[in-house]
């Protein structure tokens, strides 16, 4: 509760500030709440403060509490040079705070209203952040698109959660987990179409296919760092959220949504995988990618195992820590190249050696090269398959991560073997250290994945 009280008290002394032009003052007090905040996560380790019942702060909670604070620490640096003319500043910060008070409740829940409270918290800050630039036409156009299909999925998942309780009697998720186990064979009719609609929802706001159609023009139309805020920390709390839900409270359940699981896996891989190889867009690329990449994480929930939080724990940190990267260098390119297509990377290697090589790990990783983190995160989902002889799927998988090899390639072959503008690009200190951090971060997990595969 200390991490929640924290963010919100800074929220409302940003916005406050921002009263008062004070627009210095901003980001070091956001940079400070959220600090603080992750000291008082990291001092909860090992000791499963329970609040209420309603939230449970155990070890996995914490790790994805830091995982996503650390995340937005990043995002909120690459503010320095982003909102330079905005009038708006003290909102962004606000509202990406209050945002983070969502996604702490996701990741924490032990009551299936509390999730649904911090799901709204959370979506709703992201339709006005995505909207947040008035005067622009596609910032318009994906928060009224993020709004409609955000709106259109809390429906099917406070549906869900209605037959949950009607079959159950609670909204506590271990209530509802022994309820399961007591009657393996006598479960309410009820409970079976509210699994499927909360399953509905929950891939909704995690942007797999079919429920995707929203996102590709929601991370294109958004300001560069919403973009980035959204794919990495925000799909990471969604991630914690589903597996805590379904890999623990309705596991019992497991034949009956595996094969609706299944279909969504196999859809989204050939779908974001396909469709990524055909566009001229570099932000819109890196959101089919973000897609493709949501498929290889429901890996984590096709076998239930031991190892499934540390699997996806470790792929959400490589691949926040590759996206930080692309995504920093695609707000340095776009501030003085003026686009950002595919072309504005041609020739970048001339004169900026450090862009290209930290961009060039950023998408070897992202393709899942050995001695990355991406290799490792996609090597242990597909390890936890093969135990369970799901052949088809690996092969399905290792195919979707050849023809992601084209698409990321594109991007170093631009870098380095075609002509371009040999322009300068400035790194200021903050975005120097958020891009070699998150290389060291890539490199580092690639060599001793037991960094992170052992904490839960």
């Amino acid at each position: 509760m200390n991490i929640i009280i924290t963010i919100v008290l800074t929220a409302f002394i940003v916005l406050y500030t921002g009263l008062y032009k004070a627009k210095k003052a901003l980001l070091p007090l956001s940079l400070i709440g959220l600090g603080v905040a992750m000291g008082f996560a990291i001092n909860g380790w090992n000791k499963n403060i329970n609040n209420y019942d309603m939230m449970l702060m155990d070890n996995y909670a914490i790790a994805f509490t830091v995982l996503i604070l650390t995340g937005s620490f990043l995002i909120f640096l690459l503010s320095k040079n982003y909102f330079t003319n905005s009038d708006y500043l003290a909102e962004y910060f606000t509202l990406m705070l209050f945002a983070l008070v969502g996604m702490v409740m996701m990741v924490s829940y032990l009551n299936l209203s509390m999730l649904f409270v911090g799901l709204e918290i959370m979506s709703v800050s992201l339709y006005i952040l995505a909207g947040i630039r008035k005067r622009d036409f596609g910032s318009n156009e994906a928060s009224l698109k993020y709004f409609l299909m955000g709106a259109f999925s809390t429906g099917f998942l406070l549906f869900g959660i209605t037959l949950i309780y009607g079959a159950t009697g609670s909204f506590d998720i271990k209530v509802i987990e022994q309820y399961l186990i007591n009657n393996p064979t006598s479960v309410s009719t009820l409970f079976y179409p509210g699994i499927i609609l909360m399953l509905i929802g929950m891939c909704f706001k995690i942007g797999v296919v079919p429920f995707h159609f929203w996102t590709p023009d929601v991370y294109e139309g958004s300001p560069t760092m919403i973009t980035a805020f959204m794919a990495t920390v925000v799909k990471a709390a969604g991630f914690a959220a589903l597996l805590k839900l379904f890999g623990n409270t309705f596991a019992p359940l497991h034949d009956f949504w595996l094969p609706a699981l299944l279909v969504i896996v196999i859809l989204t891989l050939f779908t974001a995988n396909i469709t990524a190889l055909f566009q001229k867009n570099f932000k819109r690329m890196l959101g089919w990618s973000s897609i493709s990449h949501a498929g290889y994480l429901l890996f984590s929930l096709i076998v239930l195992s031991s190892s499934s939080n540390n699997s996806v724990l470790l792929y959400a940190t490589a691949y926040i820590a590759a996206s930080l990267v692309a995504f920093a260098i695609l707000i340095l390119v776009k501030q003085n190249l003026g686009s950002d297509s595919f072309e504005s990377f041609n020739g970048l290697a001339k004169k900026n050696p450090l862009l290209a090589l930290t961009l060039t790990i950023a998408m070897l990783s992202f393709a899942g090269i050995p001695l990355t983190a991406g290799f490792i995160g996609k090597y242990v989902m597909f390890v936890n398959v093969m135990n369970e002889y799901h052949t088809l799927l690996v092969v399905v998988a290792i195919v979707n991560a050849l023809i992601g090899f084209y698409y990321y390639f594109k991007v170093i072959i631009a870098v380095y073997f075609k002509e371009g503008k040999e322009v300068v690009i400035p790194i200021s200190l903050a975005y120097k250290a958020i891009i070699v951090l998150g290389v060291i971060i890539t490199l580092v997990i690639g060599i001793y994945p037991s960094v992170i595969l052992n904490i839960l």
